[in-house]
């Protein structure tokens, strides 16, 4: 078959044609796997906390409990830890004895914190997920709903306790101090919450010890930002039979 000139542009013309509609094609296909793709990481990353709901703790209970003096001459740390649930209400005793509200007027905590900063998270890893511990609502806000335990440490005492607190410094909240000494005063408030977890412990007959780990993947695990350090971790739960 012989083409005239005519007829040889107009096959070029329809070639062009051809190519730009098949990229273009293309570029929605790919454009539409990219937005999928872009959705289900979405979905991925913020459903795992979707699918837990805040847990509202009770009232803590502020009247009774051992004698102060008591509490100290029986504080203790103890790696024997049962893997026994905590009820609700010790939980929430715990939790606001370690950094709860206790002036509510001002918002002031039962642990001092450096310049009233209030620097540091109370993340609770729970055998159902990690949440973190509000103190104005009082309850458990969901982060994961991972079993974290076992990043923590993969010691008997964290991997079985019901309760392992992950102590969090927040450092820009530290505004009044130079961000060099930003770490040390975080360390020092996570020593006065972790003392206060340890008298309640004493106080509810409950098993505690607060332990060093391997923060880089932990902190990976937690999705934590690069502001936020993690300084300690703590275990609770009832101590096995002697």
């Amino acid at each position: 078959m012989v083409f005239g000139r005519s007829s040889f542009r107009f096959y070029w013309l329809f070639q062009a044609l051809f190519w730009y509609y098949t990229l273009l094609m293309r570029t929605k296909l790919v454009g539409s796997l990219t937005v999928t793709a872009a959705l289900w990481w979405l979905n991925t990353a913020v459903g795992n906390a979707a699918e837990l709901k805040p847990i509202p703790l009770p009232a803590a209970q502020t009247e009774g409990g051992k004698p102060l003096m008591q509490a100290l001459k029986q504080r203790k740390t103890t790696r024997e830890i049962k893997a026994d649930k905590l009820p609700a209400q010790v939980l929430a005793n715990l939790l606001w004895a370690g950094f709860g509200i206790n002036r509510p007027g001002s918002g002031h905590r039962t642990a001092p914190s450096a310049m009233n900063s209030q620097e540091l998270d109370l993340y609770v890893a729970l055998p159902e997920g990690l949440f973190v511990y509000e103190a104005k609502p009082h309850q458990l806000k969901p982060v994961l709903d991972k079993d974290l335990r076992a990043k923590v440490s993969g010691q008997p005492f964290a991997t079985n306790a019901p309760v392992v607190l992950i102590y969090v410094a927040d450092l820009p909240r530290l505004t009044k101090s130079r961000p060099e000494r930003r770490e040390f005063y975080a360390a020092i408030d996570t020593g006065c919450i972790s003392q206060n977890i340890y008298l309640c412990c004493a106080s509810e007959g409950l098993a505690t010890v607060v332990f060093d780990l391997d923060r880089a993947p932990l902190a990976a695990a937690m999705k934590l930002g690069p502001e936020q350090e993690i300084i300690l971790a703590q275990a609770v739960g009832y101590p096995k039979d002697e």
